[in-house]
């Protein structure tokens, strides 16, 4: 029972981080009160489909991969995975959970509008940057000469195969 509520624990923090409270924090430096009309159907249509992206990994790898690559900084917040995946969405993208985040926070950086969120994505961006090496650098050491072929026909976060 515990280690079902760390794991949900951690899935439901990430919900909250990247979904939540980041873009929460764009709109506000944005000093936007209200999102209407085109700009709000946009949000809605190029998010959802960013979030439904997202989540598809999230169930894909708990299920294929038996954990989560997401460690923050060196600290394990849900279970590793156990077999590297190649399939499903990964098998169009390394990153397809950040890929997914990428389509909302840019829809939504193109409905706000504004230099001050701009400048709160820039620094998420470097941030995951650094998270995301990390994550690599992990899958370097656990699954070896599978992950570096894997990621030598696959982008980071193009949907698309090299090659």
């Amino acid at each position: 029972m515990k280690k079902f509520i760390r794991e949900t624990g951690a899935y439901v923090f990430g919900f909250i981080v990247f979904v939540v409270l980041l873009p929460l924090i764009m709109w506000l430096a944005a000093g936007r009160s209200e999102i209407t009309g085109a700009a709000l159907v946009m949000l809605c249509i190029f998010g959802a489909a960013g979030i439904g992206i997202s989540l598809w990994s999230i169930i894909y790898m708990r299920l294929v991969g038996k954990g989560n690559p997401f460690d923050a900084y060196g600290h394990e917040l849900a279970p590793r995975t156990k077999h590297l995946i190649t399939g499903g969405p990964y098998r169009l993208c390394r990153n397809p959970m950040m890929t997914g985040m990428l389509i909302y926070w840019v829809t939504l950086q193109l409905v706000l509008l504004s230099w001050k969120a701009c400048l709160v994505f820039v620094a998420v961006m470097i941030a995951m940057a650094f998270q995301i090496r990390s994550e690599e650098k992990r899958l370097e050491t656990d699954f070896g000469e599978e992950y570096a072929e894997y990621k030598s026909r696959t982008f980071r976060f193009i949907p698309i195969r090299k090659g």
